[in-house]
């Protein structure tokens, strides 16, 4: 299966079919985030989850145990494939959302927010690297019992040199010659597959090109050229 799941970052579910639908045949998944959620809610998910491909459902979900794990469960009709929820919530709140959650979802820990950089993390009072930052989360994150960690392609190699059966879900991603957007830690998604991503997640380059499918499959072309 591939391992590139596409970012539909719309409210407009029409759009979001079409995108679907356009890279169903190429895709290892959708990711549907806050954006489409508030739009759409569940119902517009198990419409997208129709098409047959893995839903990645990026909530970033972060509040007390209790309410995390009350989300979780309401969630359970869903069903997705892998799910956010924020590392900084702690070890309880971790613990509580992977307890909540189906068996067959993985819960994976948002670390660094790959529009964040160290000018960032110096205004909230965090005195670390980026890199150092996430690697005390993911830290927290294994601690807490959950399945793996979002990071950026900048951390991945390092995360799973320390954590090597966890899983890693980059975001963040940029083919050679892309515009960066609003993002300040990326890589390409060749260089976050080869240094260890489980979850390569690809959105604007895709999504916004005039031909998605034609898009995917020359990122999954520069993929398959990778050496072994």
């Amino acid at each position: 299966m591939s391992p590139i799941f596409v970012a539909i970052d719309t409210a407009d579910l029409t759009r979001a079919s079409a995108i679907a639908e356009a890279v169903r045949g190429h895709a290892g998944g959708l990711k549907l985030g806050l954006e489409f959620f508030a739009a759409n809610g569940p119902a517009g998910v198990e419409r997208i989850a129709g098409l047959g491909l893995p839903i990645f459902l990026d909530l970033k979900l972060h509040d007390i145990p209790n309410t995390v794990a009350k989300a979780i469960a309401a969630l359970a009709p869903i069903a997705p494939a892998i799910l956010t929820v924020h590392a900084a919530g702690g070890h309880e709140m971790l613990r509580a959302a992977k307890t909540a959650a189906s068996p067959d979802t993985r819960v994976v820990a948002v670390t660094l927010l790959t529009s964040l950089d160290a000018g960032d993390l110096s205004d909230l009072g965090i005195e670390r690297s980026p890199a150092d930052q996430v690697a005390r989360l993911a830290w927290v994150a294994r601690d807490g019992g959950v399945d793996g960690i979002v990071c950026s392609g900048a951390e991945v190699a390092a995360a799973r040199s320390a954590w090597p059966s966890g899983f890693f879900v980059v975001p963040g991603l940029r083919p050679p010659g892309a515009e960066i957007g609003d993002q300040k830690r990326v890589a390409t998604p060749a260089r976050a597959l080869d240094d260890g991503a489980s979850v390569l997640v690809i959105g604007r380059p895709i999504t916004d090109a005039a031909d998605p499918a034609r898009a995917i499959m020359d990122i999954a072309a520069g993929l398959s050229q990778m050496p072994a």
